[in-house]
């Protein structure tokens, strides 16, 4: 399949309404039932594109898709819909893993989403994490750090990981994000200070070399 055509599929996809996604949740996750799976998964695929936008002037970006639709899946598997948490910000995190893991063993990752601006014009991830130190001269430090940064953020609480990705690495709105979790705006930036200061905590001893 080229990506052409798999653009003309996901137009097709149909939102789901909320009643019509809380229904198939249970009927998942309580019943097992495999259709309610199905039609979740295929719901939620215009999250694999948009993940994979970045990278569509790729020659292998329908493999960044299958990736992506595998971490779709995982995430399906995976959620609890009574943590809060909204689907697509829990599911985001496994998709947007499962691609840079593929790209990263192609070689053809790098640091662009560390020095994104958020949408707000605030700092960068990277700003906020090493603060004044200096530039990293080496580009094998930079994905050193690329992928200490992962692992990192894997160990945060969901809502925090959540946020710090949303906000940093898919340039989403402080807003858009408060609505995605139900929680109000200024809640957000507290998760998003204590999410910085764990991850800060956790390379602290790497980022000394900077």
């Amino acid at each position: 399949m080229q990506f052409e055509q798999y653009i003309a599929e996901l137009r097709q996809v149909k939102i789901l309404e909320p009643e019509q996604e809380k229904h198939l949740w249970q009927s998942f996750k309580e019943e097992g039932e495999e259709g309610a799976r199905r039609m979740l998964i295929e719901s939620y695929q215009p999250l694999v594109f948009k993940q994979a936008l970045p990278y569509r002037n790729l020659e292998n970006v329908m493999d960044v898709v299958q990736e992506g639709t595998i971490g779709l899946i995982e995430a399906v598997e995976r959620y609890e819909p009574q943590r809060g948490v909204a689907f697509s910000l829990f599911a985001v995190h496994r998709i947007r893993g499962r691609m840079l893991n593929f790209l990263k063993k192609e070689g053809q990752i790098d640091i662009a989403c560390m020095e994104a601006v958020p949408e707000d014009g605030g700092q960068t991830l990277k700003d906020n994490l090493i603060d004044t130190a200096p530039s990293v001269a080496e580009q094998a430090e930079r994905h050193e750090l690329t992928a200490r940064l992962y692992q990192a953020m894997e160990k945060l609480p969901v809502k925090e990981r959540a946020v710090l990705e949303s906000v940093y690495m898919n340039s989403e709105s402080v807003g858009n994000v408060a609505e995605g979790l139900q929680v109000s705006t200024s809640h957000i930036y507290r998760l998003q200070k204590s999410g910085i200061r764990r991850v800060r905590g956790m390379l602290s001893r790497f980022m000394q070399n900077w």
